[in-house]
């Protein structure tokens, strides 16, 4: 009977110790994500700015003159809007290493900015370069020609120091979406070229993120409306962050 108490006791203790355990990864966690948050820049339509371990962009454009330059780059698809020369060249040095759809890093290969180098990936493949991983996901219309599958343009999920971004690129909501988890999403809301403000909320009901970004908008297609029904349309169902436009 004693030695059937102490197995108890002991068992309850494990419990314990393994529940605040789970908790205090949980707090972390959610440390984390707030830190990349606060790390996080809207640089207007698809464009951010990523201050981590590394300096990184997604779709840079209309980037200010002293911007800061970039460790990587993520180039979604090949549009002018999306893959910018100028742009990269602005924020580019020679140890900068450019991700791109296919046909972002053919158009990209044709004039060579300064880089160290500029990788290729399709929908499905995996790489991980200097410790930041980074998982190329579909992105494409479903109801529109803007943006076909069969064209192979890019979302990103890029985990960085522990959490997972994930940029949409030119998408609408895809069924391929119920297993892009991550962290953070950075979801199109403009609808025309890509989601209305109610698909994207649809998407991210799907998807499950900590928090939801809205972007494409308030420039070519798009109001800060769509953003605000966005946050509405989620609210009490997933955070939602609406970022203020950083030059």
């Amino acid at each position: 009977m004693v030695r059937a108490n102490l197995i108890i006791k002991v068992l309850f203790l494990c419990f314990i110790l393994s529940f605040y355990a789970s908790q205090e990864a949980a707090y972390s966690a959610e440390g984390e994500v707030d830190k990349m948050l606060n790390n996080l820049h809207w640089l207007g339509h698809a464009s951010f700015r990523l201050d981590g371990s590394k300096i990184i962009y997604f779709d840079p454009w209309k980037l200010s003159k002293g911007s800061q330059k970039a460790d990587f780059i993520f180039i979604t698809h090949e549009h002018f809007d999306h893959c910018s020369l100028d742009d990269i060249e602005l924020i580019s040095t020679k140890d900068t290493v450019i991700v791109a759809s296919e046909t972002a890093a053919k158009q990209l290969e044709s004039v060579r900015p300064v880089c160290k180098e500029i990788k290729s990936l399709l929908p499905g493949d995996n790489i991980e370069i200097s410790g930041i991983k980074v998982s190329a996901v579909a992105s494409y219309n479903i109801n529109k020609q803007f943006h076909t599958k069969n064209s192979c343009k890019l979302g990103f999920i890029v985990t960085v120091d522990g959490v997972k971004i994930y940029h949409a690129g030119d998408t609408d909501d895809i069924p391929e979406m119920k297993n892009y988890g991550c962290d953070i999403a950075l979801l199109p809301v403009s609808g025309t070229y890509v989601m209305t403000a109610d698909e994207a909320a649809g998407a991210a009901l799907v998807i499950k993120p900590k928090v939801a970004i809205p972007m494409h908008y308030g420039d070519i297609i798009g109001i800060e409306n769509d953003a605000i029904r966005f946050q509405d349309l989620l609210k009490g169902k997933v955070e939602v962050k609406i970022l203020k436009k950083e030059s």
